[in-house]
């Protein structure tokens, strides 16, 4: 990853956080993003006490129009391109049965997943045209897919990774004469141990395993450094099967 320059969402906690650090490590340059920037920060910061100074830290609210607009201008007064973009960032919104959730926690659970992927590949996408070798990789979800009731969240928490799959499959297919691949991943629940923590090398990948986090980003470190005649659209995971767990 020597070279190259990358954007990540969500990169506050949980996989946004390990994408981050991980492509830090391998020797990307990061710009990384969250909806505090206080909470971008601190994971800047891990990322500079580990020895890795090409890294940058950015508030961004992604159900926020003018915050994306002016996260994709800060970034190009500090680089003249991207070479992947990381759409990662979502609102989570727990809970079966929908009445649980207020007006407004379900317009921004949608908005943040749906229209945030859109509103960050629209900004970006100068800077990945200046690439010559544009990424684009969406951590969707199996909620994303329509094979089942799989997770608990709410159904907005649905609509919004429907949204951002249905756009996905269509930016992959009208993006691909530019040399632009779009990356998508629907993975379900998986480990997401700390990156930095003594686990990270002993977590169990045996088969009958949960999925991990470093299986995931060995998918997408796997999709991106394929030559450019290679456009993997999509990385579809199977859960654990209640079989395998007995």
């Amino acid at each position: 990853m020597n070279n190259t320059r990358v954007v990540v969402t969500g990169a506050a906690r949980d996989f946004g956080r390990t994408l981050a650090i991980r492509f830090a490590q391998l020797g990307a340059e990061v710009y990384l993003s969250a909806r505090s920037l206080e909470a971008a920060q601190a994971t800047r910061d891990e990322i500079l006490a580990l020895g890795h100074d090409k890294v940058h830290a950015f508030s961004c609210d992604l159900t926020d129009p003018a915050s994306v607009r002016e996260f994709a201008e800060q970034v190009g007064k500090l680089t003249d391109r991207v070479d992947i973009l990381l759409n990662n960032g979502a609102m989570w919104l727990e809970g079966y049965d929908l009445g649980t959730a207020t007006d407004e926690q379900i317009m921004a659970t949608v908005t943040s997943g749906g229209a945030g992927t859109v509103l960050m590949v629209k900004h970006f996408l100068p800077l990945l045209r200046a690439s010559e070798r544009p990424d684009i990789v969406n951590m969707v979800s199996v909620a994303g897919t329509q094979r089942s009731d799989s997770c608990t969240g709410s159904p907005a928490f649905y609509a919004a990774k429907g949204a951002q799959a249905n756009a996905a499959e269509i930016l992959s297919q009208r993006l691909r004469p530019e040399g632009v691949r779009v990356i998508s991943l629907y993975p379900p629940d998986f480990e997401n141990v700390d990156p930095l923590g003594e686990d990270w090398e002993t977590t169990d990948r045996r088969a009958g395993a949960p999925l991990t986090a470093q299986s995931l980003i060995d998918c997408v470190l796997f999709a991106v450094n394929q030559p450019r005649d290679c456009f993997i659209r999509s990385f579809n995971f199977e859960p654990v099967s209640k079989a395998t767990k007995e």
